[in-house]
């Protein structure tokens, strides 16, 4: 039997549900869509593009998560299907 090392375990349907529909809080969004905008306009101080990059990481690693628990999910109902 092979291990899927995509798949999350130890987690429920909830959790699991609310990974998949998790965002950014709504002033991390904002900040992140005024640094993106003024980033567009060459108007970042050397900090801003510091954090303009720190924010893209963690919308990068959240994305991942998302998948994941999607993936988890599909997988789970795949085998209550069987």
């Amino acid at each position: 039997m092979t291990i899927d090392s995509d798949i999350l375990i130890g987690l429920s349907e909830g959790e699991l549900q609310a990974l998949a529909d998790c965002k950014l809080a709504p002033s991390e969004q904002g900040r992140l869509d005024d640094l993106l905008q003024r980033n567009n306009e060459q108007q970042l101080t050397a900090a801003e593009a510091a954090e303009l990059d720190a924010l893209l990481a963690r919308v990068d690693h959240l994305t991942v998560l998302k998948a994941r628990a999607r993936y988890t999910l599909q997988k789970q109902e795949v085998a209550t299907e069987a």
